[in-house]
């Protein structure tokens, strides 16, 4: 069975947040639009379904690292803050996002919280190995330079 290690993150990320999408617990907050996604950050970002990118690839951490908190995934989305001619330091991400998208989650069945983190549940483990499965499938199919995966 194909699983999530065997599928490289970028293409896996785009197609569960594709899937994500179609999820009624899985929405945007009204103030998505407005917000950065860290304290590095200097805008907010472009893309308009970065929220579902967000959860996806959220998802996806939690599935390889789990169990995980909300502080360790603030430093895994974090970066370098410009501080202009003083040297860079490390910020963390925003913890909002984080745990509104880990609550939403939790909602739709796919993770829930136990007392050493947030841990993936047997369905979210189905769901994300369905889409490796599916994505895996599909490239063995179109094109034998893309079965290498």
């Amino acid at each position: 069975m194909t699983t999530v290690y065997d599928i490289p993150a970028d293409i896996l990320i785009r197609q569960v947040a594709e899937e994500l999408k179609k999820n009624p617990q899985i929405q945007p907050p009204d103030w998505a639009a407005f917000a950065k996604t860290g304290v590095h950050k200097e805008m907010p970002p472009e893309n308009d379904d970065w929220w579902y990118v967000r959860a996806a690839s959220v998802f996806r951490r939690v599935y390889i690292d789990g169990p995980v908190g909300t502080q360790k995934m603030r430093s895994i989305y974090g970066g370098k803050r410009n501080r202009g001619s003083a040297p860079g330091q490390f910020r963390r991400g925003s913890g909002s996002i984080i745990r509104k998208v880990l609550q939403q989650l939790e909602a739709a069945g796919y993770v829930s919280h136990t007392s050493e983190g947030r841990t993936v549940t047997a369905a979210g483990r189905s769901f994300l190995d369905n889409v490796a499965h599916g994505l895996k499938a599909e490239a063995a199919g179109t094109a034998p330079g893309l079965a290498k995966y």
